[in-house]
């Protein structure tokens, strides 16, 4: 089993910054792929960023390509999404999720992940 839990979500302008965290814990969380992935209002959850159990691997959706960096800390086992330049568009409740995969797989799938934090609100004003 791993636990989740994110924090450092809430209410910025537009053209703002935001930090999101997510601490883990449990069996082998530093194996584990992690992921950001965000659903708003009447919409389908999707896939913001992914990082590999190393951190060398990340993928990113092209919607947030270039202003959203994900990292991960493996000594205080927490990932991070560092969020710039923010858009209304990107208002949405972001959860972190983990899931066992090796290295280079892309596994942007909700579906492909079996630990999910309780999410966290990030609200972009225009």
């Amino acid at each position: 089993q791993v636990q989740l839990v994110e924090s450092g979500g809430g209410l910025v302008q537009a053209g703002g910054s935001l930090r999101l965290s997510c601490a883990a814990s449990g069996r082998a969380v530093n194996s584990v792929t992690l992921i950001w992935l965000r659903q708003a209002p009447g919409k389908e959850r999707e896939f913001v960023a992914t990082i590999s159990w190393s951190g060398v691997t990340t993928y990113y959706a092209e919607s947030v390509k270039g202003r959203f960096t994900i990292s991960r800390d493996n000594a205080k086992n927490t990932v991070y999404l560092q969020m710039n330049s923010l858009k209304p568009e990107d208002t949405a409740v972001y959860y972190c999720a983990a899931g066992y995969h090796r290295e280079s797989y892309y596994a942007s799938r909700p579906r492909e992940y079996d630990y999910w934090g309780q999410g966290t609100q990030v609200t972009v004003s225009s």
